[in-house]
């Protein structure tokens, strides 16, 4: 049961996680996804209040401010990964694993604190729904 209820949290605050850290401004995303658009459907599938989807987004919204240099950094890295991936720079690979390593790991964390946050708002119905999700996604990960 702890096990359902952590996945379920991880993949909401993956969601949420990727709607701030991903492209902001007029981009819409390139997959068809609405920017938002997982937070919107758990909310709705939680039958969040309306007092809760205020909540959540002004948890996320401090998340965001929080964490804006953080995002920034991450973004960087990644960028010289990449380029470094591209020109065949082992050297340049190894010395940003590490830091990348570093980077998730805080990412990660700070997605369960958000979550932590969120869970807090939720009725115990709308927690087990939420560990009920996270078990079903976390079993079709597992089949994949």
């Amino acid at each position: 049961m702890k096990k359902t209820i952590t996945t379920a949290v991880a993949v909401f605050a993956l969601g949420a996680t990727l709607a701030f850290a991903g492209p902001h401004g007029d981009w819409k995303g390139g997959r068809g996804h609405k920017e938002g658009a997982f937070s919107e459907k758990m909310a709705e599938k939680l039958n969040l209040s309306d007092a809760q989807k205020e909540q959540v987004k002004a948890i996320e919204k401090q998340f965001r401010a929080d964490n804006a240099a953080f995002f920034e950094n991450a973004k960087a890295t990644r960028e010289q990964f990449r380029a470094a991936k591209e020109a065949n720079d082992q050297a340049k690979l190894d010395s940003l694993k590490p830091t990348m390593e570093a980077q998730r790991a805080q990412m990660k964390q700070l997605r369960q604190t958000v979550m932590d946050k969120i869970r807090n708002i939720l009725t115990a119905d709308q927690r087990a729904q939420l560990d009920a999700f996270k078990a079903q996604h976390e079993s079709r990960r597992d089949q994949k």
